[in-house]
């Protein structure tokens, strides 16, 4: 069974993100894709953007999925009001966004086999200290729990264990329970999603997974996890020091590194791999992908974007297939 919807959110209004699409448009592989996808954003403004930066695009306003034609770029209309093609990021695309993703799921609530990618958003504007990231937002609008932040490779995958948390609260949001939480929500994707037994490399929080304070994170949490994970039969080891473990020997023994914070597995995946990585959100009843990029305001209208995060995000979801009917959001 295949994925046969993919609703796109366009996300900031101002972002490269539309840009980045247009190039994908107008490639090769959106043929394979071209009657599964269906846009929702302001089609006049990503009209405008369109012609301001010379694609050609048919872009087609649909009432709703049944309207859908294989002929053009169908698009669900949400109105913007915009006086400028290209702009700045402000609060005035709050609305926006919401009215956005609240169309989605409403169409994911009622529509199986449907697969959401969201473009970029401004965590600044419209998160506004809310949530800590669009993943926590999209798990409480879809009163999911236990969501786990997965930024998918074909090579190698990474997950942290907190996701956008500044540094000075990581050591106090780490326990037992979510190490577990995200080994068993990785090992539920790979093996119902991607029919694989993923092996899963667990990093230390300090530096050589040592420290000369009395509470080792190490010893005390981290271990134990990962002795309870191996009992229940996963194929997991560690803890590994961050410094050394993204080293080319080491790496290509695993399939997924759970860290413990953001930057901890983000820095060195990006820095191996560029935008071929794409973020996925697991423990939701649906399939949520974001391309790994964010909004970019200074890249908007230079036409000048890298678009593999959005090929890489279309590549997973046909590699993808399902063993079981989505529970209803």
């Amino acid at each position: 069974m295949r994925i046969n919807k993919i609703l796109i959110v366009l996300g900031e209004p101002y972002s490269t993100f539309s840009e980045i699409l247009f190039k994908y448009f107008n490639s090769r592989e959106f043929s394979e894709n071209k009657k599964k996808i269906i846009l929702i954003g302001c089609k006049n403004l990503l009209y405008k953007q369109m012609k301001k930066l010379k694609y050609k695009c048919n872009l087609k306003s649909i009432n709703n999925l049944k309207d859908a034609k294989v002929s053009q770029i169908n698009i669900l209309n949400v109105n913007y009001n915009s006086k400028k093609i290209f702009s700045e990021i402000t609060s005035s695309s709050k609305k926006y966004i919401s009215n956005c993703f609240s169309l989605a799921l409403k169409l994911i609530k009622t529509n199986k086999e449907i697969a959401l990618i969201n473009g970029p958003i401004s965590k600044k504007y419209f998160l506004n200290k809310k949530y800590l990231g669009v993943t926590e937002y999209i798990s409480k609008k879809t009163k999911s729990k236990n969501q786990v932040m997965l930024i998918y490779n074909d090579e190698i995958s990474v997950s942290p264990i907190t996701t956008h948390l500044p540094l000075k609260f990581v050591a106090k949001n780490i326990n037992k329970k979510k190490i577990i939480n995200n080994a068993m929500q990785i090992k539920k994707f790979y093996e119902n999603f991607l029919n694989k037994k993923p092996k899963i490399a667990i990093l230390g929080l300090n530096p050589h997974c040592e420290t000369i304070d009395n509470f080792s994170e190490e010893k005390k949490i981290i271990i134990p996890s990962i002795k309870f994970l191996k009992k229940a039969n996963f194929n997991v080891e560690g803890p590994f020091p961050a410094d050394t473990f993204f080293l080319k020997k080491n790496i290509h023994k695993f399939d997924v590194v759970i860290g413990m914070y953001h930057d901890q597995v983000l820095t060195p995946l990006k820095t191996l791999y560029n935008f071929s990585a794409i973020n996925l959100t697991l423990g939701l009843p649906f399939i949520r992908i974001s391309p790994d990029h964010g909004p970019n305001n200074s890249m908007i209208g230079r036409n000048e974007s890298d678009p593999s995060s959005i090929f890489y995000a279309m590549k997973l979801i046909k590699k993808i297939r399902w063993k079981y009917y989505l529970k209803k959001v």
